[in-house]
């Protein structure tokens, strides 16, 4: 059976840092949609499946170009670790979709993605 994901997936690399409680990983962001994101699993990996991360990707050197999302992991496999979006505020939804916009290409495409978040 082929999964059917309602976001498009964007790969883009950018310094992004994962955490929860005490602990803090510098990862490598794999991919990136409106809803999750994808990245390689880090060593040592403490973290707790049952507890929400904060995940925050930087966009650029400045601190305000940042994506920070509340995520939680969704899937642990062949070192990666899937997370989706449980919450994000409104400057990083700005930024997340301008990013999708500028990678997808396609208008459309985007419209059907942001309204189908807003349905989630």
């Amino acid at each position: 059976m082929s999964e059917r994901r309602r976001f498009e997936r964007i790969e883009f690399h950018a310094r992004t840092e994962l955490s929860q409680g005490p602990y803090s990983w510098l990862v490598e962001l794999l991919d990136v949609s409106l809803k999750g994101l994808l990245i390689e699993k880090p060593e040592p990996w403490l973290g707790n499946p049952e507890e929400p991360f904060i995940a925050v990707i930087h966009l650029s050197n400045e601190e305000e170009e940042s994506v920070r999302m509340e995520v939680r992991l969704r899937h642990d496999d062949h070192g990666h670790l899937g997370f989706v979006c449980e919450h994000i505020d409104l400057d990083s939804i700005e930024h997340l979709r301008r990013l999708v916009e500028l990678n997808l290409g396609d208008q459309d495409e985007l419209k059907r993605e942001l309204a189908a978040l807003i349905r989630i």
